[in-house]
């Protein structure tokens, strides 16, 4: 089940009250079918100071994979460079990753304003989910779509996914594809109807394709009723808690998988936050936080996987590093590390990842128009902290659809300053969502040309 996609960022709540004191912890991510939980738990292990190499690779595999016989992991591990201007986000999207992959793989960067230099690692390799390797899997857990394609039994594709929020979890089990529809309509349900209503926002019964429906350009009916898997109008929500059920993919990755996928095709929705698997004869284990539905489960849940891995261990007759399985355990980073006595730690797979160069561009970055004095504005917010203040245009600027903003410098503070736009009819329709996804009064600029629409 889909909903208008208010993209809110869980991350950090801004509150009108709070604004003189920057950002608050906690902004929820409005994205129509959208919220965020917690994801940063903290690293135990011990920092390590090291010298990377130079960046020498131009690009690196990020969702079609080789999968030989017998094999249960894909992928390698990359990193990247930051520079000025750079999100998160951003650096996601272009490597096939989601918001919860990058981010709970870099704790200590910051999501929004990373600073220029920041090296980010790029967690590529994946174990896949312990099902049948045929049509999708889709683990919950880890917020990842596997594709086995039938006519290519040597090959995984995986795609990063938004799911849906607390108490509107998507449903788990065995289903199929049973339709797919190109530049779909949406039929609000009346439950979403009610809800957006609450907040002031009145939405149409159908929405038509185009840029202001949530389904995107595809959209692809499952046997639970009212479920889809489909593409998204807010992509940088992918990779959060952010729907009323549904499934979405960023809009190149659906565009793609609408096109492999058939009718009838079977679709497995698990949550398995602990996988293992063997590669090149090392035991690897990738945890990942189980979801709040699953929070009273999850001691149950570790001592299945230590239950599983005592007896993996102990049928190839090798010796496991117990001490450094409960650190995978508690950082729950999504990074898959080996566990065998004197195998290598997060620092030495970090060190050795492929070291990519920088793009110049990411795929679709929001780029901002010249605010020109016939158009007109926003101010949304000032700080007297700069970060802060850069921190909340580039979340604008990630809005779907994007709400341009940038950071302008006026006496000692800093204003964030949203347009340009062409109309006071599309400033206000712009000021109405930073309210209702920031809940920020802003204040209008009129254009400086006498002449205004």
């Amino acid at each position: 089940m889909t909903s208008q996609e208010n993209f809110r960022i869980d991350l950090f709540k801004i509150k009108k009250s709070a604004l003189s004191l920057g950002l608050a912890i906690g902004l929820t991510l409005l994205s129509g079918c959208q919220t965020l939980s917690s994801f940063f738990p903290e690293d135990e292990e011990k920092t390590v100071t090291i010298e990377f190499p130079e960046p020498q690779l131009e690009t690196v595999v990020t969702h079609e994979f080789e999968l030989p016989d017998g094999e249960n992991m894909v992928g390698s591990l990359a990193a990247i460079d930051t520079r000025e201007n750079d999100a998160l986000p951003d650096i996601a999207r272009h490597f096939g990753l989601g918001y919860n992959d990058i981010s709970i793989a870099n704790s200590a960067v910051s999501p929004w304003t990373p600073k220029p230099g920041s090296r980010v690692l790029l967690p590529l390799q994946f174990i896949l989910p312990d099902s049948p390797h045929k049509g999708i899997a889709l683990n919950l857990a880890n917020m990842r779509l596997f594709y086995y394609p039938k006519k290519q039994p040597d090959k995984v594709y995986t795609y990063p996914v938004g799911i849906g929020r607390q108490g509107w979890n998507t449903p788990m089990g065995q289903t199929s594809i049973v339709a797919k529809d190109a530049n779909p309509s949406w039929n609000v349900p009346e439950s979403i109807h009610r809800e957006h209503a609450e907040k002031g926002d009145s939405l149409p019964k159908v929405v038509r394709s185009g840029p202001d429906n949530p389904l995107g350009l595809y959209a692809m009916r499952l046997g639970f009723p009212g479920y889809l898997i489909h593409g998204t109008n807010k992509p940088y929500g992918i990779g959060m808690q952010i729907s009323h059920g549904c499934v979405q993919l960023y809009p190149e990755d659906i565009e793609v998988l609408f096109k492999k996928a058939t009718i009838g095709m079977p679709v497995r929705i698990i949550h398995q936050p602990y996988l293992t698997a063997w590669h090149e004869d090392m035991l690897y284990l990738e945890a990942h936080e189980p979801l709040p539905k699953w929070a009273k489960e999850k001691a149950g849940l570790r001592k299945k996987v230590v239950k599983e891995l005592h007896e993996l261990s102990a049928k190839k007759g090798v010796a496991v590093d117990w001490e450094k399985v409960e650190r995978i355990l508690q950082r729950s980073d999504g990074i898959p590390t080996p566990i065998l006595v004197q195998s290598p730690d997060v620092a030495a797979l970090s060190a050795n990842a492929l070291q990519l160069k920088h793009p110049g561009q990411f795929y679709d970055q929001p780029v901002v128009d010249e605010l020109k004095e016939s158009d007109w504005s926003i101010l949304v917010a000032s700080f007297n902290d700069e970060t802060k203040a850069q921190q909340l245009a580039t979340m604008l600027n990630h809005q779907g659809p994007i709400i341009p903003a940038r950071k302008i410098q006026k006496d000692d503070a800093y204003q964030v300053i949203a347009g340009p736009f062409k109309s006071k009819t599309e400033m206000k329709a712009a000021a109405k969502r930073i309210k209702m996804d920031f809940e920020i009064d802003s204040e209008p600029v009129k254009p400086r040309l006498t002449s205004v629409n």
